[in-house]
């Protein structure tokens, strides 16, 4: 039931439920949107990053406001600004995300799930490839003649799990879109410096009343299926292309 609370302590920002337990509500949504010329993919790149990167350099943005919301955050896949918050009659928030570069990092961001839907853009620009991973088949996208290419979804057995783990690749310079219902799970590691997500949350409002939580923090919205940050190896790092 959607009334239903997904996690144990609402506040709690490293909440781990059991991923052999774990049932996904949903499976998500990849619709690829467009392949673009290197130049222009890292330009979009790069003018969306700093955005990112100007937040969390401005005191207003990492201060809370008259509503206690704090527009600058922090996700282990990446840095966090909030473009729109929530406001009366209006459930939604928007975000961007600046993704770290797991392979200069050494380790990869964990399975998670969400207490609400998430609507997410990928972008990537030159030199920079990103692995989505879920615990459910996706529903694929592709419309003949317009889609601009096909991604290959691949199969292998999730670390230390008997859990079947589904993944594919954006490529470099390109945009593809993934809507991901409601308590289900989802993994984004980039494996170089250009890349980032905008990220819409249809219901953040709704979640954080429906969780009892005492604010919007992205990381309190988020339950995890590890207690431990997988390696390199463990998330494709070997096969990244």
């Amino acid at each position: 039931m959607a009334s239903e609370t997904l996690k144990n302590n609402p506040d709690d920002e490293n909440e781990v439920h059991d991923l052999d337990r774990f049932e996904d509500a949903g499976s998500c949504i990849v619709t690829p949107v467009a392949s673009l010329p290197a130049i222009a993919a890292n330009a979009l790149v790069s003018a969306m990053a700093q955005v990112v990167r100007n937040g969390h350099a401005a005191e207003p943005a990492l201060t809370p406001d008259n509503d206690g919301v704090v527009r600058a955050q922090y996700f282990e896949e990446g840095l966090v600004y909030m473009l729109a918050k929530p406001m009366d009659g209006y459930s939604a928030s928007r975000y961007v995300m600046d993704l770290f570069n797991v392979g200069d990092r050494g380790a990869c961001s964990r399975m998670h799930y969400h207490t609400g839907a998430r609507m997410v853009r990928l972008i990537t620009g030159e030199d920079t490839t990103i692995r989505v991973s879920a615990l459910s088949p996706f529903h694929y996208t592709y419309v003949d003649g317009v889609t601009p290419f096909k991604l290959e979804v691949e199969c292998d057995k999730m670390p230390d799990s008997t859990r079947n783990r589904y993944s594919f690749w954006v490529p470099e310079s390109s945009i593809v879109d993934m809507q991901i219902p409601r308590g289900t799970s989802h993994q984004f590691n980039s494996f170089g410096d250009n890349a980032v997500i905008d990220t819409i949350h249809p219901e953040e409002t709704i979640e954080a009343f429906r969780e009892k939580m005492s604010g919007l923090r992205m990381m309190a919205q988020t339950v995890f299926l590890s207690d431990s940050f997988p390696a390199v190896e463990d998330c494709g790092g070997e096969l990244r292309r």
